[in-house]
């Protein structure tokens, strides 16, 4: 089980950065614990209450709950109550104190504190603040930013589930997933523009806005040629196959997106005159005519199990691979040398977590804090705060 990676280098590329996170639940906390893993130091900022993820059980272990366990290693943990002055003035110290400050409060909740970016800023210019909400700051302001209502509106539901049946949503809080990624995309670039001009700046994302630019084809068929893509199921709009098919033991994806795929898929499965017949010669032919070829395909599956395919379509170029459980998603990783599990905090307090997905040839990730205990640190980090400026930070 993994550790550490790429330890040929003595830090993380953001070794030196301070964040606040006054972030909770999902889109934010994702964020800065992938900012944790490339070196900032990240202080969670939680109400007396803590992070609503707490309490999102089951699944737990330990007493923790997974989902909180999932987004939060390598942070410290402060408790503070916006509504106590005294702790206000703390977490407008830290905040004073830090590069990057995280956000996902309702649009202009944050205002009756000054913690809002025009008041902060004020007094930390350089500040990077990041704020994270469900539909922007102008007119969707009003609207909750919860990830199945985005999954709704966006249309992402209306593209998902059988043609006949009814929408579904996707098995993950997928925009809420993008614009944290999104946001740390603007955190990062923001930083680079901190390098070059001193400036700070303040950075947003919205998970309607994530969800237009991550559904990319979907959303382009309708700007630019103005068609309105429809449920398919697991079908592509534009390949075939390119889906679900029903193999001698279970069904498994295939996905031959080009004329030599189709021929090489063909020849696997013992009917390479398919890929000369005139109408599937080429993408736009198969796809036109994948009612007459769908029963050609399935017949000749029928003779193979999933695992033969695996090995046998993939060592010719063709993308194919069985339905797995998630326990087999990671064994599959597994095997494959990507060692997905990271193991984070010592014997007692061991978290086996999933690694960050960047690997850096010359820097270093970290994995040495386990998911905090709520305001487990609220004492080291008061005591640095009230210290002198240049102390090292917590």
């Amino acid at each position: 089980m993994q550790h550490e990676s790429d330890t040929n280098s003595t830090g993380g590329p953001l070794d030196g950065i301070m964040v606040a996170d006054l972030s909770r639940v999902l889109a934010g906390p994702y964020c800065s614990m992938l900012l944790a893993d490339m070196g900032a130091t990240v202080i969670k900022v939680e109400s007396p209450a803590g992070d609503d993820t707490r309490t999102w059980s089951p699944p737990e272990k330990d007493g923790v709950a997974t989902y909180y366990a999932s987004i939060n290693r390598n942070k410290k943990s402060i408790v503070l109550d916006f509504r106590d002055p005294d702790d206000l003035a703390v977490v407008k110290e830290l905040v004073r104190r830090s590069d990057i400050t995280l956000q996902n409060f309702k649009v202009g909740a944050l205002e009756k504190f000054g913690l809002e970016y025009d008041s902060v800023s004020a007094d930390n210019p350089g500040l990077i603040y990041l704020s994270i909400s469900g539909f922007g700051s102008k007119g969707g302001a009003w609207l909750p930013g919860y990830d199945l209502l985005v999954q709704a509106v966006s249309g992402l539901m209306s593209l998902t589930g059988d043609p006949d049946g009814e929408p579904f949503r996707a098995g993950i809080s997928v925009f809420d997933v993008m614009a944290g990624l999104h946001g740390l995309i603007g955190v990062l670039a923001a930083l680079r523009h901190r390098d070059r001009t001193g400036e700070g700046q303040h950075v947003e994302v919205n998970l309607l806005s994530s969800a237009m630019s991550g559904l990319v084809n979907q959303t382009g068929a309708y700007t630019i040629a103005d068609v309105v893509p429809f449920r398919m199921g697991n079908a592509h709009p534009s390949v075939y196959p390119y889906q679900n098919l029903p193999v001698a033991d279970r069904d498994m994806i295939i996905a031959a997106a080009n004329d030599r795929q189709f021929r090489s898929l063909c020849e696997v499965i013992g009917i390479p005159e398919v890929a000369d017949d005139q109408r599937f010669e080429v993408n736009a032919d198969r796809t036109a005519n994948r009612d007459e070829l769908h029963p050609l395909l399935v017949e000749a599956l029928s003779t193979k199990t999933a695992d033969e395919l695996f090995v046998e379509l993939n060592e010719r170029g063709v993308p194919a691979g069985p339905i797995n459980t998630i326990g087999q998603g990671v064994e599959l990783a597994e095997s494959l040398g990507l060692e997905p599990r990271v193991t984070v905090g010592e014997a007692g307090r061991a978290v086996d977590t999933v690694r960050n997905p960047v690997t850096f040839h010359r820097s270093r990730l970290r994995y040495d804090l386990p998911p905090p205990e709520l305001g487990e640190h609220s004492d080291e980090i008061r005591q640095w705060l009230a210290s002198t400026p240049d102390q090292e930070t917590p």
